[in-house]
């Protein structure tokens, strides 16, 4: 049987991935070596992760929202693990992010000044863990025909100009295409030549949970020390890092006598560990895919971009990647577009990844045990702790400031659609669920809805008057919830066929299917 698409890695990436292309009707088998997607390391503490403004947007597009959020997540802040009071406040802080462990205050955060961001839109920041976020995709991915084998690893393939022929598990698959989902490690992208380039790790990374036998010797928080740093949240939830170039990270295994020594050499306090219950280490080697594409072979998440954890970025890179490969895949397997559609992927997602490692490496110099960090530390912690300086960081890390590069120089196209209320209570994100493009026309113009019709099945034309236009007539969205084309004042309606051309292929019938 030949698939349309083979995923490699069953992670939260590759089953987004896989309920994209369902969507759009594609056939897709995903691939994963894991025979039990069940780890202690998906579970809290360790399992936690910050889902940022681009990742709520998506799963609120498809209606998946509630599904991968635990329930008491809204709310939760992203903090050291430490409380803390606002200085000359006496009220409590309320931590809404970090930069190198440096929090920024929810109530530094002006709003107002994301124009694009109206009210009512999905949350911007929310804290589940990726068990909570890995059940929902695999229910979604299960309801909707996604087939899905464990203990099945890709061992390699052999690519074609009409297809890709998977070697996994003693089997062959085939499929017209593949995508590598399959973590830092990527087989498919050392298998598919796929140049990764960037900086080697400065220190090997442990979160640990263990017992001591006097929590008291440890401060609670985040603690820069003359050898790295460590964090305490609960007694015995250790997050630290130790500047030896990465040599400890999967070199041998993690034991309770080695984790004692790294923690009294980075705490400088003769701790003693009476157990270690659990742990892992990480490092912060940052690199990219020089390519995100060779042929017929495609590369999302972990597997196009490696780099530390610090921030919470990584999950939401790769769904992001997801979101934007994933009907731009589909639109070409179906026909409705020509392959080199495709090549806006690597155009648009790449110098987001790009922007992600260097704010991973700006954290990491911020971290470094030298007097000159600590300097800058000082500096940025007053900075943070302004109005604009936490709006700043916010929007970084949150994402709210990304935006594509589609050739126009009004300010909406390339960004992540305002979530529009329409007059009848529906708003955009809800319109964006079938996976379609949509074309809102808040003048209903006879023009546009003839327009739209020359892409039935592709484009979803909804006319209605909104309660806030943000001084636009029209909007083209595109599924992933981007903005292809802005129509303010008098427009130009070729303008906007040049823009459903540009992303939904030759108007009227579909082409062979590739």
């Amino acid at each position: 049987m030949t698939h349309d698409v083979v995923i490699a890695g069953a992670g939260p990436v590759g089953l987004f991935l896989a309920c994209e292309l369902r969507l759009a009707g594609v056939s897709v088998l995903v691939l994963e070596r894991a025979e039990d997607p069940h780890s202690s390391l998906k579970r809290l503490p360790f399992g936690m992760r910050g889902l940022w403004a681009p990742s709520t947007d998506a799963f609120y597009r498809r209606g998946m929202l509630d599904d991968i959020m635990m329930p008491q997540a809204a709310g939760i802040g992203f903090g050291s693990g430490a409380s803390a009071t606002a200085p000359g406040s006496g009220r409590p802080r309320r931590p809404a992010g970090h930069f190198a462990g440096i929090q920024f205050d929810y109530d530094n955060i002006d709003t107002s000044k994301w124009l694009y961001r109206l009210p009512g839109s999905p949350i911007t920041n929310v804290a589940s863990d990726m068990a909570h976020i890995e059940a929902g995709l695999i229910a979604r991915a299960s309801a909707m025909g996604v087939e899905i084998r464990r203990g099945i690893e890709v061992e390699g393939f052999v690519s074609s100009d009409d297809g890709v022929t998977v070697r996994a598990g003693g089997e062959s698959f085939r499929a017209r295409w593949l995508v590598g989902c399959d973590g830092a490690r990527s087989t498919v992208r050392k298998a598919g030549g796929f140049e990764f380039a960037g900086t080697e790790p400065e220190f090997t990374g442990y979160s640990v949970q263990v017992e001591l036998a006097d929590p008291g010797q440890l401060r609670p928080g985040r603690n820069y020390t003359p050898t790295g740093m460590y964090a305490q949240g609960q007694p015995g939830d250790i997050a630290m890092v130790e500047f030896d170039g990465g040599a400890f990270h999967r070199n041998q295994p993690l034991t309770q006598e080695h984790v004692q020594a790294v923690l009294r050499r980075v705490a400088g306090v003769d701790v003693t560990l009476t157990a270690l219950k659990a742990g892992t280490t990480w490092t912060d080697r940052a690199c990219q895919a020089t390519t995100y594409r060779n042929g017929r072979v495609l590369l999302a998440g972990d597997a196009a971009h490696i780099h530390s954890p610090l921030g919470g970025q990584g999950l939401n890179l790769g769904l992001g990647d997801a979101m934007n490969l994933g009907w731009k895949l589909a639109a070409v397997i179906r026909g409705d577009a020509p392959a080199d559609l495709l090549d806006s992927y690597e155009r648009e997602r790449q110098p987001v990844g790009e922007q992600v490692l260097d704010w991973s490496r700006a954290q990491v110099a911020l971290m470094r045990p030298t007097r000159n960090a600590r300097a800058l530390e000082a500096i940025i912690r007053d900075i943070i702790d302004t109005r604009d300086g936490a709006t700043y960081f916010a929007e970084r890390v949150w994402g709210v400031s990304i935006r594509y590069d589609l050739g126009s120089s009004h300010p909406l196209v390339g960004r992540s659609a305002p979530d529009f209320e329409l007059l009848d209570g529906r708003r955009l994100g809800e319109l964006l669920r079938n996976g379609k493009g949509l074309l809102l026309d808040f003048d209903a113009d006879a023009s546009l809805q003839s327009l739209a019709s020359q892409w039935s099945g592709r484009i979803t034309y909804v006319a209605s008057e909104v309660n806030d236009r943000l001084g636009v007539n029209a909007m083209l969205v595109r599924p992933d919830g981007f903005v292809a084309w802005v129509g303010a004042g008098r427009f130009d309606r070729d303008e906007a066929f040049r823009a459903a051309s540009r992303w939904f292929g030759e108007p009227g019938g579909v082409r062979q299917a590739t």
